[in-house]
């Protein structure tokens, strides 16, 4: 019985170390790899919000259908607005890490913020804040 015992297990060890090989001999085009080219751009605010706060959202939203027509239409890139005093949205306030109104470029669980431009651009220079939209996609 002992040595049935022994046999089982030395099997049962053969088998699983059979079967790590198979696994880590896979070649590197088989692996797979998720990652998304989906670029999610969220413009966080309050209830109250001014000229300014409105600006930015505007702005931004136009700033990526036009510059990402296509990739804006099939989804590929998008916009969100979120009340960051809504509770509905307390998940990805705290998942982001968000304080107060921001705008930030998330890809792949890379961000870029870029609440100081909006802010400083959105209404006197749209143009500008829409530069820093695109260079910020460009490079995160």
């Amino acid at each position: 019985m002992k040595n049935l015992n022994y046999v089982f297990a030395c099997l049962l060890f053969i088998g699983s170390v059979c079967s790590v090989q198979a696994q880590n001999n896979q070649p590197a085009n088989e692996t797979q790899k998720i990652s998304t080219d989906k670029i999610e751009v969220y413009y966080f605010h309050n209830t109250r919000r001014c000229a300014t706060c409105q600006a930015i959202e505007s702005v931004t939203k136009s700033s990526l259908e036009e510059l990402y027509p296509e990739q804006f239409k099939k989804g590929e890139v998008i916009f969100v607005s979120l009340n960051i005093e809504d509770d509905a949205n307390e998940g990805l306030v705290k998942d982001l890490k968000i304080s107060g109104q921001t705008l930030l470029v998330v890809k792949d669980g890379k961000k870029k913020d870029l609440t100081n431009d909006a802010f400083m651009y959105a209404r006197s220079n749209p143009d500008k804040l829409k530069d820093k939209i695109q260079k910020a996609i460009g490079t995160i």
